[in-house]
């Protein structure tokens, strides 16, 4: 593809979310969301094959019907506000159809099924967009609207995508479904303690990026997108590996790495609601994470069979290419958790 013509659809991927993040007027919100959703299609399409067009096309689907149903909810609180600025009203109508339409944004189940073979149709770079850049703007109306969104919506959708993100990766071998699913399991996370404490959900979405990136780019550099693929990699290359599944497990919450911080406060400010049920089942379901990382990991550096052959040690005269990533990011996706206390303080 042309570069000018990437350059472009790039900025106008970036220019999209930005506008969605600074507007307060709902028909600017509504034109970034549509200026993100166009400017990725080309990009999910960027090795043309059927199975990036059929991720594509229904990429598109569901989005474009989530829109509709977003500016259908707008129309109807302009009719009702008589103002296209954000006006918090208690009109459940509203509430319900514009709750629904960034769920669906979102990939929250049950509208959770795109997120999964859309990702699974692309490659790992715009499978790392997809996952990361696309969920910051319709995450940021949900945040500037939290006093009006549907509570009982909102959680039913939240507690459901945390089981479904774990159940559905159970007997997955493609590390990029695996991916999706968890993508799923931390949004139900996120939208859980939106309406107790909106900037709780904003510290996991970063934390949740910062994972979800440096991840994606270590599998990218490797060209790894199979659990079969990453078990091979032990004997050639143990750095690697070992950065993999360090991230794969702190995204799945395990203590003390950075994955536990946000579920950690966010079971804090939920039972400070006097919330008991609601933090004891998410923290239940996220066990199914945390069972087939562990799983993964078992699989991949404790089942290799005792051997004299010398040629196994080869990974120390080799570059590993995982080691050339900021020493930053992989410090921030696997030891960040001291900063815990100070978010609980903050909130």
């Amino acid at each position: 593809m042309n570069i000018t013509l990437m350059m472009t659809i790039y900025a106008t991927l970036i220019m999209g979310t930005l506008i969605t993040l600074i507007s307060s007027h709902w028909l600017l919100m509504w034109v970034g969301l549509e200026m993100s959703m166009l400017s990725i299609i080309p990009i999910l399409m960027h090795n043309p094959n059927p199975r990036s067009t059929e991720a594509a096309t229904k990429y598109f689907l569901t989005q474009a019907t989530a829109s509709m149903i977003l500016l259908l909810s707008i129309i109807m609180t302009m009719m009702y506000s008589g103002q296209w600025t954000i006006i918090y009203n208690n009109n459940q109508a509203i509430s319900l159809i514009l709750t629904l339409s960034l769920i669906m944004k979102l990939g929250l189940a049950p509208f959770h099924f795109w997120v999964t073979e859309v990702t699974q149709g692309t490659s790992l770079l715009p499978g790392m967009i997809l996952l990361t850049w696309q969920k910051i703007a319709p995450l940021s109306i949900l945040i500037q609207i939290h006093p009006m969104i549907n509570q009982s919506l909102i959680i039913s959708s939240a507690i459901l995508s945390t089981l479904l993100g774990g159940w559905g990766g159970l007997n997955q071998t493609q590390l990029r479904k695996i991916l999706a699913y968890s993508s799923i399991a931390h949004m139900g996370w996120m939208a859980v303690v939106l309406n107790y404490n909106p900037s709780i959900s904003l510290f996991n979405l970063t934390i949740y990026i910062i994972l979800t990136i440096s991840l994606f780019i270590t599998l990218h550099m490797n060209n790894n997108l199979t659990t079969l693929a990453l078990s091979h990699m032990w004997s050639t290359a143990p750095p690697t590996i070992i950065i993999i599944l360090m991230n794969l497990l702190s995204l799945g919450g395990l203590p003390p790495l950075t994955g536990f911080s946000p579920k950690w406060i966010i079971i804090h400010e939920l039972v400070k609601n006097n919330n008991i049920m609601i933090p004891t089942l998410m923290a239940i379901m996220a066990l199914l994470n945390l069972y087939f990382y562990m799983r993964l990991m078992y699989s991949t550096t404790l089942t290799l069979f005792p051997s004299t052959n010398n040629t196994k040690t080869h990974w120390h005269y080799n570059d590993n290419k995982a080691l050339m990533l900021s020493p930053s990011l992989i410090t921030l996706s696997t030891m960040a958790l001291p900063l815990t206390p100070l978010m609980i303080i903050l909130n």
